[in-house]
């Protein structure tokens, strides 16, 4: 048996196998503990084999902000983020309350204005953070709200420091400076070299700034890009524990405008993922920092996403598998990156600031928020499949267990022994028309509407009746069963 914490790699580098197309994952059901009488345990029918062994060890922790969401820093003040956009209010309660992150390449190119009147591109004002906070009050959500380091003043970002705290009050959680400033060399924001040192004097003249403007304000850092996890986040993290509450790291896949850039590269994972992840739980743990690390901004390709693949249904699986692999790993959470209607990626595509569509990504971290918080147990696998599996002791009393077949063609007849005995269990099923197919992503059987609404069709309760159970998880999906 291969254990899947520490066994990850190999089956990331295995999964080069997956290739595009497949078949459709069967309907399911939202979990339940009840009520009706059980039936008898399914047989699953002939196909390739899983074992899924889950042990007591506790490896991660899964809380009710773990997936968030992640916009440009110039939707503050696009008009798209107010108590009236009743749609996207209802697609942000769809998925509970969470952390909302404003940033990406616009947060130093937007610079804050305070006699401003709002709305204007490029600036922030009064009346776009006053609209904002209706909007956190409306949702219940928290932010992460960067400030331009790259084009201000360390005066003027404790101005708008303020009147934000000051605006938003609790729903504030806390402040990050620039963006990605390891890039700031190469895309012109700084004369090249510009280097991990340069930056750190920057950030703490800012930070004091702010610190003295809003004393006891909350900040994290420092925003990397995926290419320096090593050379700026780990160092961050003991430069400046006494200063930030989270250390906050980017990460794509790969580059959305490179002809590689495709399903199978996806889903065939990222060999260095577990190696950045190692790394930044040694550096959050080691400075004992006490929201941990977040990858604050991410998701599947750079450059707004890779067309025909980051909006496709195979980026479920891909988001679903990640967030696992984190939350196996330590991560404090996740804030997939998105926001307009291109062919990219996006969780939620809007237009003319009403949302018009729910992209497959969204049913990811929907599929997650299903999972009640708790601890997230240590898994072993045996499968020559590109199969993962994880479990998470929620804080109902239940378990959670993620079956995610990413194979195109060939179901896993799954076999699971739990680490206790359990009477019940309940399956939602991630399904889709193809990994290609950029529409027809269900959950539970059920598509989620433009206005958050989700209905997921009933699921007949099985029996366990003791530490195992089988089941198949059809090719190109997943099921999240709940046993109780």
């Amino acid at each position: 048996m291969r254990n899947t914490v520490f066994d990850r790699l190999n089956f990331l580098r295995a999964g080069a196998a997956v290739v595009a197309g497949g078949i459709v994952g069967c309907g399911g059901g939202s979990g339940g503990s009840g009520t009706p009488p059980p039936v008898p345990t399914p047989v699953p029918t002939a196909g390739n084999v899983a074992a899924v062994t889950i042990h007591p060890a506790i490896t991660g922790t899964l809380t009710s902000m773990f997936v968030g969401l992640s916009y440009e820093k110039a939707n503050v003040s696009s008009g798209l983020f107010t108590s009236a956009n009743a749609s996207l209010i209802g697609c942000f309660g769809r998925l509970g309350t969470s952390l909302l992150r404003f940033g990406g390449n616009t947060t130093d190119q937007t610079t804050w204005v305070g006699t401003g009147s709002g709305g204007v591109a490029g600036q922030v004002a009064p009346a776009d953070i006053n609209a904002l906070a209706t909007f956190l009050a409306a949702t219940g959500w928290q932010v992460l709200y960067a400030i331009n380091l790259g084009s201000n003043t360390p005066q003027n970002a404790a101005a708008e420091a303020a009147y934000v705290i000051q605006t938003l009050g609790s729903s504030l959680y806390a402040f990050e400076i620039g963006s990605q400033p390891d890039l700031y060399g190469t895309n012109g924001i700084r004369p090249s070299p510009y280097t991990f040192s340069d930056f750190l004097s920057e950030w703490q003249t800012y930070a004091s700034q702010i610190t003295a403007a809003v004393p006891g304000a909350n900040l994290a850092g420092p925003a990397t890009s995926s290419e320096n996890v090593q050379g700026w986040t780990v160092p961050f993290a003991p430069a400046e524990a006494s200063e930030i509450t989270l250390l906050t790291q980017h990460y794509y896949r790969g580059n959305g405008t490179s002809a590689s850039s495709t399903t199978a590269e996806l889903l065939a994972g990222d060999p260095a993922l577990l190696g950045d992840f190692h790394a930044l739980r040694s550096a959050a743990t080691g400075a004992k920092i006490s929201g941990g690390y977040r990858m604050a901004e991410t998701n599947s390709f750079s450059n707004g996403g890779a067309l025909g693949v980051s909006d496709a249904y195979g980026s479920a699986l891909w988001a679903l598998d990640y967030i696992m692999i984190g939350a196996e790993n330590g991560c404090a959470g996740f804030n997939f990156h998105g926001g307009g209607d291109s062919g990219g990626y996006t969780p939620i595509a809007d237009s003319n600031n009403a949302v018009v569509d729910v992209r497959p990504e969204f049913y990811a971290l929907l599929m997650v928020r299903q999972i009640s918080p708790g601890s997230v147990l240590t898994v072993t696998t045996d499968t020559s499949l590109p199969f993962t599996a994880y479990a998470v002791a929620g804080g109902d009393g239940a378990t959670y267990v993620v079956l995610v077949n990413k194979g195109a063609s060939e179901k896993a007849v799954v076999s699971v022994t739990l680490p206790s005995s359990f009477s019940h269990g309940t399956t939602l099923a991630l399904a889709g028309p193809n990994l290609d197919g950029t529409s027809g992503t269900t959950l539970g059987g059920a598509a989620v509407a433009p206005n958050g609404q989700w209905t997921p069709l009933a699921s007949t309760p099985f029996a366990i009746g003791g530490t195992s159970f089988q089941l198949d998880v059809p090719a190109a999906s997943a099921l999240l069963v709940r046993c109780t």
